[in-house]
Formats: structure tokens, C-alpha cells, sequence
């Protein structure tokens, strides 16, 4: 009796357990059926669905006047997909013949089970055509696009290049990235468990939509006279590297920025000069090959800095057009001696003077009256502490004393131009607001966005700080350096008819005593109204090294190009002189 009943307990328990199960299971599987049919739905359709992207045209990239300065072309990607394979050795000895492509590399590719392996991007669309029409089982090939420069290696350091994946690398390609890149489409299709595509069903397609196009301020004209003029004078000079950029001073916009030699924009891993390339350098040598002068380094900007002395001088009242100095080949300061170019000495000079002349002891003196605080004051002011917000990647710092560390020496030499670093567009930056009447602009490569979808132009807008310096300090300043050319030692940068400014200069690169020199000159047209500026840094040029007899004639050979065509008309003619003056 007692084992009976026993076994009528288990034999429940047993019972309610399997009810418990099943009540369980049953709810499980109306949980799921119900609740969450939608989502198991969707990834049992993804399970066969395959997806390839289609790449978005990247915007172009527009010089002032429409001209395109980058595009695209067409391409195709090969990839293959091994579910679809038939034939392996058929698919490996196609790809190796027409993509020329290691065996080794194909083979792993094309054996790994996976549902896509890309095996070469940026195909030329003929070859890839005469992929597609082998007919192979398991291989892709899909459209794509590649970036074109039209131009080549014009304007390499300003425009920049992308990578396989179509995003920038370098220049306004990454600065505008998120402008000129599209949004990539698709394409779904149908596949069975296998991977095999299912003829029956037809081909999902979400079109791309392509990137915004890019209006620059350079332009194509102007590009060309400056590189080729950069280009010649780097030959005649052995020189190093040669740097040119143009700029209208009123608003920013840089016509021409040329860092020759400059690289091709359609193969911008072969690099443009010899050298022993290892994997170890490699990265180097082309970071050094695209890397963009104008903006990234750094250089003692010499003489042509004794224009923002001479501003802050005037700026402060420390100096006057009648104050007269005295040269007599050097100035003792401390216990150094600090030499003019002209050892003989300038004698008695006045301010305009001092600066045809580019004396040296006349500009330590105008420095020392002016002192160290209103110097970084005006350094500041005119923006060589700060970078310029160029919309350009990599801009450098300029590289300054603490003012704390500014001694009597450190004021002098920085008075006409020693002692600091700054990079060349800080430079034409600031002596751009010393010329334009005293307002701070940004200077700038992007001038407007044009919509891919509804073709609209929204304008680019920067920074403007009006009256950074006092109008009529700026007025003054413009008439002195029109006489530095017309008379001084800017001469050889005279073109008959025209009203031009600037300044000389020869730095000694450091360490001193190398014998290593940056020619520059500085110009801008016309000095009454200045409307373009121009400045040319010529780095280690062999022979004669000076900055009036070398880089000036360069702006002059630039101007007498572009003056005209920028409808800037000659004056009528007046006589200029050709003496030979120091800087």
C-alpha cells in the first residue's frame, strides 16, 4: 500500500514538471511567434541578403573662375565571393593575368570562406570590363570612382589627394572632407543558404548621393604664372625650395600658393626627388614631399619684419617721419656688436631713409624707443602669436621669446627681424592689415558650397577684426614701402606704370656661420590702394643670395603677368631707380 501510493506521488511530480515545461515552451514559443516574429523576420532576411556598397562621386573641386581643379573618374572594385566560386584555379589565374597582383595574396583571398573579399580597388573601368565580360562564377566587379587632378602636380600642396577609400589625406581634400564626401548607396541581393544569388528575385538599390562641390579663391591663371616663376628661379638658383603666395590683402582670398617642387596629385606616392628609400623612411620622405611651406614651418622673416617694427613705432608715437638716426656700420649693444650690411654706415638718415636703406642700427633704435611690451603688443595685434585659422590642415606656430626673456640684445635683433620664427602666412597675413587700411582678415582657399542636390552657392564667411591698426598709420606705412621699390632697395621689383610697395630681406638660417640663406621679398600692387600681395621665400639658393637682387625680380615678373589681368591698369609712366641698395 504504502509503495503504491509512493509511486502515485512520483509519478505526479513527474507529471506537473512536464506541464511546467511544456506551459513554459509553449509561452517561449508564442513569445517569440508574436512579440518577436518582426525581428527574427528581419534577420532571417539578412541572413540572405548580400550587400554591396556603391561609392558617392566626391564633389569637385572648383578654381574662382569654374575651372575644375579636381574630379572624379570612373573606376571599378574587383572583390569575389566565395559562395559563388566554381572554379577556384580559373577565378586565381584570371585575377593574377589582368590585375598583375601576387599570386599568393589572391589565392589566400579567394580561399578564405567569407561572404566578400575586396581584391583590388580603383581598377581602370576598360580592364575592368574586360573582367566582367570573362564570366566567371564568383567574381564582382562593382563601379566606383577615383579622384582626378586634371592640372597634375599644379597647386599639389593646397589641394591635397584622397586615399583608396576616396576620403582626404592632405590639403582641402581633408579640410573639406566632410563637404565633398557623398553618401554611399548600395546594392541588396537575394542569395540562398548557400550564398548563391537568386536570379529570380531582382536587385535591391539605394542610389548614393553625391558629395557638394567646392568653389576656391585660387585661381588656375595665377597658379600657373606663380609656380612657373617659382619653378624657374629654383633652377637658375639651385635653390632648395622656392615659395610663392598670392593674396588679395582686403579679404583673404590666395589666388596662387606654390611650393615647388610640388608632387603629382594622381600618383602622390612617388616621390619627386631621388633617395634611398627604406620601409623605415618611406613615410618620411613623403610627409617631407607633401608637406606645405607656406603654412607648416617656420623662418626668420630678416628685414621684411622691420615693416611691423616700423607700424608699431608709428603706432605708439615713439617715432616720427622727422625723427632722423645715424649709421655709422653698427650699433654696440651690451657687449655685441651689431653690424649694418653696409659697413661703411648710412651717415645721417631719416625714417623713410632707414627703411630704403633697411638699416640695421636705424632699426634698433626705432625697436628700443619702442620697447619690447609695445613690440609683442603689436605682435599680437597683427596676429604672429596666433595661428591665422587658414583653412588649410597643419598650420604651424610661430616660435617667440617669453617677453620676461627679452633683453637688449633679443629687442634688437627682433627689430629687424632675428631672434623669432613665424611661418610665411602668418607673415603675409600680418603685413596684409599693416597695407589694407588696418583691418585683420583670415586668408582663406574656400570661398563658397554648392549643393549637390538643389545646385545652390552658400558663401563662406571668416573672421574680419576691423581697425587692428590706425588708418592713417596704415597710409603712411604703404607710402614708405612704395619708395623702398620706386627708390630703395626694392628696385628691381619696379614695373613702370605702376604703383608698387615692399620689402626686401636675407636671412641667415640657423646655425649662423653656415652660410645658408632664405631670400624673400614681399610686394604688393598698388601701393595707394593695394589690391593684390605677393611674397616669395627662394631657401639656400647658391651664388647670389640676396633678397633685392634674387626674389624681387620674381614679384616683379608675377605682377607684370597678373596686373593686367586682374584689370589693374597702368598709371601713367614714371622714372624709377636702378641703384644698387642694400637691405
Amino acid at each position: 500500500m504504502k509503495l503504491y501510493s509512493f509511486n502515485r506521488r512520483r509519478i505526479f511530480i513527474v507529471f506537473l514538471f512536464i506541464l511546467g515545461v511544456g506551459l513554459f515552451l509553449s509561452g517561449r514559443l508564442a513569445y517569440l511567434m508574436i512579440y518577436k516574429a518582426e525581428h527574427y523576420s528581419a534577420l532571417a532576411d539578412s541572413l540572405h541578403e548580400r550587400e554591396r556598397s556603391i561609392k558617392a562621386p566626391r564633389g569637385k573641386i572648383y578654381d574662382r573662375n569654374g575651372n575644375i581643379l579636381a574630379d572624379n573618374r570612373a573606376v571599378c572594385s574587383i572583390s569575389v565571393v566565395h559562395s559563388q566560386i566554381e572554379d577556384e584555379e580559373a577565378v586565381i589565374s584570371a585575377l593574377v593575368s589582368h590585375l598583375e597582383i601576387d599570386e599568393e595574396k589572391v589565392r589566400k583571398k579567394v580561399e578564405k570562406v567569407s561572404s566578400r573579399e575586396i581584391i583590388a580597388v580603383n581598377v581602370e573601368k576598360s580592364l575592368a570590363d574586360e573582367i566582367r565580360k570573362l564570366n566567371i562564377s564568383g567574381i564582382k566587379v562593382d563601379e566606383d570612382y577615383k579622384r582626378y587632378y586634371p592640372y597634375g602636380s599644379l597647386a599639389s600642396k593646397v589641394l591635397g589627394f584622397t586615399g583608396a577609400d576616396n576620403q582626404g589625406i592632405v590639403g582641402i581634400e581633408v579640410s573639406y572632407d566632410s563637404v565633398l564626401s557623398g553618401t554611399d548607396g548600395s546594392i541588396n541581393a537575394v542569395t540562398d543558404a548557400k550564398g548563391i544569388e537568386l536570379v529570380e528575385f531582382s536587385e535591391s538599390r539605394i542610389n548614393p548621393i553625391p558629395g557638394d562641390d567646392l568653389v576656391t579663391s585660387i585661381d588656375l591663371n595665377i597658379q600657373r604664372y606663380a609656380t612657373q616663376a617659382a619653378l624657374k628661379v629654383k633652377e637658375e638658383k639651385n635653390a632648395n625650395r622656392v615659395c610663392i603666395m598670392i593674396m588679395n590683402p582686403q579679404n583673404g582670398e590666395i589666388y596662387a600658393m606654390a611650393d615647388v617642387p610640388e608632387y603629382d596629385l594622381n600618383n602622390p606616392f612617388e616621390l619627386n626627388y631621388d633617395a634611398e628609400v627604406t620601409e623605415d623612411n618611406q613615410m618620411d620622405l613623403l610627409n617631407n614631399m607633401w608637406r606645405n611651406f607656406n603654412i607648416s614651418d617656420t623662418y626668420e622673416p630678416g628685414s621684411t619684419c622691420k615693416i611691423i617694427t616700423l607700424t608699431t613705432a608709428l603706432e605708439t608715437g615713439a617715432v616720427t617721419e622727422a625723427n632722423t638716426f645715424f649709421c655709422p656700420g653698427y650699433k654696440i649693444v651690451e657687449d655685441r656688436r651689431i653690424r649694418c650690411h653696409k659697413t661703411t654706415g648710412h651717415g645721417s638718415e631719416d625714417l623713410v631713409h632707414a627703411l630704403m636703406n633697411s638699416c640695421n642700427p636705424a632699426f634698433m633704435e626705432i625697436g628700443e624707443r619702442a620697447g619690447a611690451d609695445a613690440l609683442y603688443e603689436y605682435y599680437r595685434k597683427l596676429g604672429l602669436f596666433d595661428k591665422t585659422g587658414i583653412d588649410l590642415p597643419g598650420e604651424g606656430s610661430s616660435i617667440m621669446h617669453n617677453l620676461e626673456d627679452v633683453g637688449p640684445v633679443e629687442l634688437a635683433t627682433m627689430s629687424f627681424g632675428q631672434s623669432f620664427q613665424i611661418t610665411p602666412i602668418q607673415f603675409i597675413t600680418a603685413i596684409s592689415t599693416v597695407i589694407n587700411g588696418g583691418n585683420k582678415i583670415t586668408p582663406h582657399i574656400g570661398t563658397g558650397v554648392i549643393d549637390s542636390e538643389n545646385n545652390t552657392i552658400t558663401p563662406l564667411e571668416y573672421p574680419l577684426i576691423e581697425n587692428a591698426i590706425k588708418e592713417e598709420t596704415s597710409e603712411k606705412v604703404r607710402g614708405m614701402l612704395e619708395k623702398v621699390v620706386s627708390e630703395g632697395s626694392g628696385n628691381k621689383a619696379a614695373i613702370p606704370g605702376y604703383r608698387i610697395g615692399g620689402k626686401t630681406a636675407t636671412s641667415e638660417k640657423l646655425p649662423r656661420g653656415t652660410g645658408r640663406y632664405i631670400s624673400s621679398f614681399i610686394g604688393f600692387a598698388p601701393a595707394d590702394n593695394p589690391q593684390v600681395i605677393a611674397i616669395i621665400l627662394i631657401d639656400e639658393p647658391e651664388g647670389v643670395y640676396y633678397g633685392g637682387t634674387i626674389a624681387a625680380p620674381v614679384v616683379k615678373e608675377v605682377f607684370e603677368n597678373i596686373l593686367p589681368y586682374l584689370g589693374i591698369e597702368p598709371e601713367e609712366t614714371s622714372e624709377v631707380s636702378t641703384d644698387e641698395t642694400g637691405e
